[in-house]
């Protein structure tokens, strides 16, 4: 068991790594270009994804770590997921929800370049303490996240046989990657995790999406179309783990309970997401039965 654990140990990090460019490099794979310049020039959807990501998200977090007694690791946890909307999970969930694809499309890349910009500026004014510098994150973001995404879209810009090509590849290694990776998480971390239990770790994470997701989804004066607040939705009640994981195995001698909590919040945030996508798929239903074409 201990040359097993000894493996486990040695290759987590690149595992994370290869979980976070997997899945980017994916998504790159499958944006289409006028879906995202139909998204830039939307100035409703630029500001809504600032305000959902990187407004609202912020804020409840640090409401909701004023309000629960949160352990250090788990606030810093939380808040660094406020700053990463958009889970690598999210086209998936967008079929289950019967949601616009098109609009999920221009979503994702969005919000990814957005995380990378928006993590190292906001993440050390919001977390007391934060032992990393704001270039060696947002160095660290460029390269595993905006990188393979850019890769990505560039081939199937430039090159749309091969991207059409390796995509069934590249997906089997990202989801590869994605089971592995809390696998590997659990191995190095159960008693961490078990350690948990009592905490308010999954309380916070539950209130967290669910009001992210409610608040997103409510129709307001500048609201958008049912399929297309359930795309937002998702995307801001979701959060990329892999962009937070990346980020705290950046901080030197980071907590094991900081790292246990990145991983509960990936597994979690799926069952939520899946319980979401469910109820706005039947939502979907019941706009088309009433608007029939």
């Amino acid at each position: 068991m201990t040359g097993i654990m000894q493996f486990i140990e040695a290759t987590f990090q690149p595992l994370v790594l290869a979980f976070t460019v997997s899945n980017l490099f994916l998504m790159g794979l499958q944006v289409k270009r006028p879906e995202v310049i139909a998204g830039l020039k939307n100035p409703k959807v630029l500001l809504l994804i600032f305000l959902w990501g990187w407004v609202l998200g912020p804020a409840l977090g640090l409401l909701i770590d004023w309000v629960l007694p949160l352990a250090e690791p788990f606030a810093i946890g939380l808040l660094l997921y406020s700053l990463a909307p958009c889970a690598p999970f999210l086209p998936v969930m967008v079929g289950k929800a019967r949601g616009d694809m098109s609009f999920a499309g221009a979503l994702v890349p969005l919000v990814a370049v957005g995380t990378v910009i928006f993590m190292p500026l906001m993440g050390p004014l919001l977390i007391k303490g934060l032992t990393i510098s704001t270039w060696a994150l947002a160095k660290t973001l460029l390269l595993t996240i905006l990188l393979p995404l850019a890769i990505g879209a560039a081939i199937r810009e430039c090159a749309a046989t091969v991207a059409t090509r390796i995509l069934p590849a590249v997906n089997v290694f990202a989801k590869l990657t994605t089971v592995a990776t809390p696998i590997w998480a659990a191995a190095l971390y159960w008693p961490e995790m078990l350690g948990t239990v009592g905490s308010t770790a999954l309380l916070s994470m539950t209130i967290f999406m669910a009001l992210m997701g409610l608040i997103t989804y409510r129709r307001f004066p500048f609201s958008l179309k049912q399929d297309q607040r359930s795309v937002m939705s998702l995307g801001m009640l979701t959060r990329n783990g892999s962009v937070v994981l990346i980020a705290v195995l950046a901080i030197p001698d980071v907590d094991p309970r900081l790292i246990t909590y990145v991983i509960m919040f990936v597994l979690w945030s799926f069952v939520v997401a899946v319980i979401a996508a469910r109820i706005f798929g039947k939502h979907a239903g019941e706009t088309v039965s009433k608007n029939p074409i």
